[in-house]
């Protein structure tokens, strides 16, 4: 439990919450509170699914500027390292994580929803890279995993401009995956979690770590990458609940443990 973030754990659903007030400006405290809740919930096997949530009114409008404008170059090689390293911590988690956008997402609070498998967004929400405004760049994930996301050309647009984009249009360009009214965000990501929460665990971690390296990789590599997972998953034990289960009652009825 630290004091800018927080891990609950409910029905095998984390919630890693921000709670920096007002905006969830991300500066190193809550930085690093953000990875260690990461770890925390990677290594919980009593964590099927996660959800990042930075409150009712914002998710985070980004990084303390006050923290940042006077560092050297110096300085900010080293801040902006920590920072993308805490962020890929969050990425790197290998259950299913959803992201409860709530009032702004904004640079680096964008960044931390992109590390996220998906992102349920209110329909007032906004979301951005506004640092172009500042002179600088995305500098935490912003200029590589939103081109992944939506491609070069829409993400330049929003580089490029720092333009703040509406929960409709986010949705459109699949920024966003779902659009729920503002005082059901937490419910709707939650309530997508607890559906991978129910899955296979191993398979899904499986599933997420294929597709994800498979996506840095060429096809062929990519390939061997499927392959090696989809062997290896022949020695848990949901394997044999799930194929067992389909055989003796149909599809869609399996119990899994998690093993």
């Amino acid at each position: 439990m630290g004091e800018f973030v927080r891990l609950e754990v409910a029905d095998a659903v984390a919630t890693i919450r921000l709670d920096r007030p007002k905006m969830n400006a991300v500066n190193a405290q809550l930085r690093d509170e953000l990875a260690e809740a990461a770890r925390a919930a990677d290594a919980d096997p009593a964590v099927r699914a996660v959800v990042l949530y930075g409150g009712e009114r914002v998710f985070a409008a980004g990084a303390d500027i006050k923290e940042m404008a006077d560092m050297s170059y110096a300085d900010m090689t080293e801040h902006c390292r920590a920072l993308q390293d805490s962020l890929t911590t969050v990425a790197h988690i290998g259950a299913p994580v959803v992201a409860a956008i709530t009032g702004y997402a904004l640079g680096g609070g964008l960044e931390l929803a992109l590390c996220a498998d998906f992102r349920v967004a209110g329909e007032s929400a906004k979301v951005g890279q506004p640092e172009i405004q500042l002179g600088i760049i995305p500098g935490a994930g912003g200029t590589q995993r939103l081109p992944r996301l939506i491609g070069p050309s829409r993400a330049k647009d929003l580089i490029f401009t720092g333009r703040h984009v509406k929960a409709d249009e986010a949705l459109a360009i699949g920024l966003v995956d779902k659009v729920v009214p503002d005082d059901q965000v937490y419910d709707a990501a939650r309530e997508m979690a607890a559906q991978y929460a129910e899955g296979p665990a191993v398979a899904l971690r499986a599933a997420k770590e294929a597709v994800d390296a498979g996506l840095e990789v060429d096809l062929d590599t990519g390939l061997e990458i499927e392959r090696l997972h989809f062997a290896g998953l022949f020695a848990t034990e949901d394997q044999k609940i799930g194929m067992r289960s389909f055989v003796e009652e149909g599809p869609g009825k399996a119990k899994f443990i998690g093993r």
